[in-house]
């Protein structure tokens, strides 16, 4: 079992990307993204249904990624199944494919001075376009949202 999602290589990158191609012309799984701004931290969680196949955007910035669930993920080394819950640091420079044996979420999380989902969003990757939430259906929770008891 991995512990780490480290920098990809080129070649590895690359071939996410020809996936990435490949599937575009699939029917694709709508997804709704969970955005958190909260105390100097951003959170984004998505869900993959059983047996769905996603790729993520290049991320250009160190993150902590939650999984809880099921799911083989493509790094440089090959495939890595993760199976249960796991809190992984994972490196700039990757570009990652998520194939989900049962529904799983993946959080995203880092540290921001960022104000709204586009500022951190631009932050950690310049592929915003291909983003599940530039296309889904996204909740946003704030600091703001906070009720003081």
């Amino acid at each position: 079992m991995r512990d780490i999602i480290p920098v990809m290589s080129d070649v590895a990158i690359d071939n996410v990307r020809r996936l990435e191609t490949l599937i575009m012309d699939q029917p694709q799984i709508e997804f709704e993204t969970l955005h958190v701004l909260h105390g100097g931290m951003y959170a984004r969680t998505v869900t993959i249904p059983a047996g769905g196949l996603i790729t993520g955007a290049l991320i250009k910035i160190p993150t902590m990624l939650i999984i809880s669930g099921a799911v083989t993920v493509y790094t440089d080394d090959g495939p890595a199944d993760f199976i249960g819950y796991h809190v992984i640091p994972a490196a700039a420079g990757r570009k990652t494919a998520f194939l989900a044996q049962i529904d799983t979420e993946l959080t995203m999380m880092f540290p921001t001075a960022a104000r709204t989902v586009e500022e951190a969003e631009a932050e950690f990757t310049d592929e915003t376009d291909l983003l599940v939430s530039r296309a889904g259906k996204n909740t946003v929770m704030t600091g703001d949202m906070i009720c003081q008891a």
